[in-house]
């Protein structure tokens, strides 16, 4: 896979961009992709070092659609710490 196929996006909540200080980051990333992937993709897009990559499933939402139920997809997003000294740089 290319880098660019295995980061979808970088997530900016509000619980997410209080971690920045920390030096932490949360991606929206393939299902299929590991750890390992993920950590190179994102040295290679954002020319930064990383620490450690932490992934969880997000599961979808059941949602009404018409007159039945549908649900959502479920997402994988990655935590991705940096080494001390290095920054993403995002903009506002």
């Amino acid at each position: 896979m290319i880098s660019y196929d295995i980061i979808k996006a970088l997530l900016r909540t509000e619980k997410s961009s209080l971690s920045e200080a920390q030096g932490k980051y949360l991606f929206l990333v393939v299902k299929a992709a590991n750890k390992i992937q993920i950590k190179r993709a994102v040295e290679e897009i954002y020319k930064v070092k990383v620490k450690d990559v932490n992934t969880f499933i997000s599961p979808g939402k059941l949602k009404k659609v018409r007159y039945q139920l549908g649900k959502t997809a479920d997402t994988k997003r990655a935590v991705v710490t940096l080494r001390q000294g290095q920054k993403i740089e995002v903009a506002p």
